[in-house]
């Protein structure tokens, strides 16, 4: 079975899973993990533990960039994903950018290596790209005058008459940096999520940088009593019915990648469509049904018999899990990942309400608001996973009702 870290970070931050996925992705260790980050959160935002659960802010920037120092010459260099490759993908020159991409992403990352040469960084550090001086505009919303930019979903607003407003009018590009990597070769670093990177850097006018850290210097983020009350009933059922679950029920989704692919495939097709997972039990039978018609389709689209017997013996393998297990262990599954996206929706809505910048999204009928991407929840090894709150942002990812960066 896979390990349960093999899936939130695999050491580098390229891909990170989302909090109640992990109970698919890594059958019991998953959701035993996924309850005891629960736990933690509930903790430290009642004030009951002396170790805080770090946790970061995810913004919705683009693309991801890492830069620093390459181990193997001390040359400055600024990467795409491709970093980690068996070849990594590193640029240190213009022409080395212009050579492998074209286009806004070779713009971005030329403005990259020009500005963040000038930081200081030691390290490698991993960021979003929130924006470049020529994509910042000016905005009246709700009768006020906002700089805005809107890397990806999100549209952030500053107060354009605020500091933080005018430093970023006066930059050229603006990052926020989410994670620090040490090694001696790029296949053997590590990763730390949470830190303070910033403050470790030059300041410059011609780039704004912060850090994805969270702070919550009003307090506001504390539960009270009913709302703790509320998380520690959620999970005495989630602890309940996780325990009544069989561990082959899990580990069987766990350890068939297919398997696996198939449900969180059917899953997210509930989450464009912005609908949660109301009755468990209808959910089992429609995910029966996807499988089985998945697989129908793949096989009627090919031409030689044993084109569509390939596809046809796939369908019987993994339909296989469905008769091995009975439906209501299989129920219960998807019961558990209610429970935990419940817990996950209240803690959410207390980091959300020490959010600092305005965010909204772009229609066609104007500006709406919505909440911030989401938050890296951090424990103490050094795990990470997502805190997103699928039925706002990821419906707004997938809508076409709402404009992106990239369609302006």
């Amino acid at each position: 079975m896979k390990k349960f870290n093999s899936f939130l970070v695999e050491q580098k931050n390229t891909h990170m899973e989302h909090l109640e996925d992990n109970i698919l992705n890594a059958g019991v260790a998953g959701a035993r993990s996924t309850i005891n980050y629960l736990q933690s959160l509930r903790d430290m935002l009642a004030g009951h533990t002396a170790k805080a659960m770090n946790i970061t802010v995810k913004w919705d920037g683009a693309p991801a960039v890492f830069a620093g120092k390459d181990p193997s010459d001390g040359k400055f260099f600024v990467a795409k994903k491709g970093i980690f490759n068996k070849n990594p993908k590193v640029y240190k020159t213009d022409a080395e950018i212009d050579a492998d991409t074209s286009g806004d992403l070779a713009t971005k990352l030329k403005m990259s290596l020009k500005y963040f040469s000038k930081l200081g960084i030691e390290n490698v550090i991993q960021g979003d790209l929130l924006y470049t001086h020529d994509t910042i505009e000016h905005q009246t919303i709700d009768g006020e005058d906002y700089i805005t930019f809107q890397p990806n979903t999100i549209v952030y607003a500053v107060p354009a008459d605020s500091n933080l407003g005018r430093k970023i009018k006066a930059s050229k590009i603006g990052v926020v940096w989410h994670t620090i990597y040490k090694g001696e070769t790029f296949e053997t670093m590590s990763a730390s999520f949470g830190q303070d990177i910033s403050p470790g850097l030059k300041s410059i006018n011609s780039v704004w940088h912060t850090d994805a850290t969270f702070h919550d210097q009003s307090g506001s983020a504390t539960m009270t009593a009913s709302e703790t009350h509320n998380v520690t009933a959620l999970l005495s059922q989630a602890g309940k019915i996780f325990q009544s679950i069989p561990a082959a029920a899990l580990n069987d989704i766990s350890d068939d990648e297919e398997l696996l692919m198939r449900i969180k495939t059917f899953n997210n097709t509930k989450v464009r469509a912005g609908e949660k997972i109301h009755n468990p039990t209808a959910h089992v039978t429609a995910l029966m049904h996807y499988i089985h018609g998945y697989y129908q389709k793949e096989a009627d689209k090919k031409k030689t018999a044993k084109g569509k017997e390939t596809y046809l013996v796939k369908q019987k393998e993994i339909l296989k899990y469905f008769t091995k297990h009975s439906k209501a262990d299989i129920v219960k599954i998807f019961t558990l990942m209610n429970l935990v996206v419940d817990c996950k929706d209240i803690v959410i809505g207390k980091l959300n309400s020490v959010s600092s910048l305005r965010t909204m999204l772009r229609t066609a009928d104007g500006f709406r608001a919505t909440t911030p991407e989401g938050y890296v929840a951090i424990d103490h090894i050094g795990n990470a996973v997502k805190l997103v709150d699928r039925m706002e942002f990821s419906k707004a990812n997938f809508s076409p009702d709402v404009i992106k960066g990239w369609q302006k």
